[in-house]
C-alpha cells in the first residue's frame, strides 16, 4: 500500500483518518504544523499527501507548496467542504467531506498511490 502524509488542524479528525487509512493497509504520518511537516518530508518519501478541509485557502496553498518542495513526486488529495468548494487547482484528486462512506477516503488514497507507482516507474 502507500506511505501517506495527512495534514490538518484537528488532531481528532486526523486520528480518525489515520485509522481509516491504516485499516486499508496504508502507513500514515499525521502533522498539524509546518515544522513537523518539513521534518517528516525530509525523512520520508511520501506517495500521497492528504490536505485537510479545515485549512484556510492561503494555508492550503502554503502547505501544498511546502509538501511539493520537500516531497516533489507526492500525489496531492485535497479534502474540501462542499459548501466551500475546492481550492487547489493543481491537486491530483479531491474529495468532499464528509464523504458518503469512510471507505471513500481509503479508496481515493489507493487510486493515487497506484498512480504514484505508475508515474514513478516511468523512465
Amino acid at each position: 500500500m502507500a506511505l501517506v502524509l495527512c495534514t490538518g488542524l484537528d488532531k481528532t479528525v486526523l486520528e480518525t483518518r489515520r485509522l481509516i487509512l491504516e485499516n486499508a493497509g496504508h502507513t500514515v504520518v499525521t502533522v498539524t504544523d509546518e515544522t513537523a511537516l518539513v521534518s517528516v518530508c525530509e525523512k520520508q518519501s511520501f506517495e500521497v499527501a492528504v490536505v485537510g478541509q479545515m485549512l484556510s485557502p492561503n494555508m492550503k496553498l502554503h502547505v501544498v507548496a511546502l509538501i511539493k518542495e520537500n516531497c516533489p513526486n507526492v500525489k496531492i488529495l485535497e479534502l474540501y467542504s462542499s459548501h466551500v468548494g475546492r481550492m487547489l487547482d493543481d491537486a491530483d484528486s479531491s474529495l468532499a467531506v464528509p464523504a458518503d462512506a469512510p471507505s471513500d477516503l481509503a479508496e481515493r488514497v489507493g487510486e493515487l498511490a497506484r498512480k504514484y507507482k505508475r508515474d514513478d516507474a516511468k523512465p
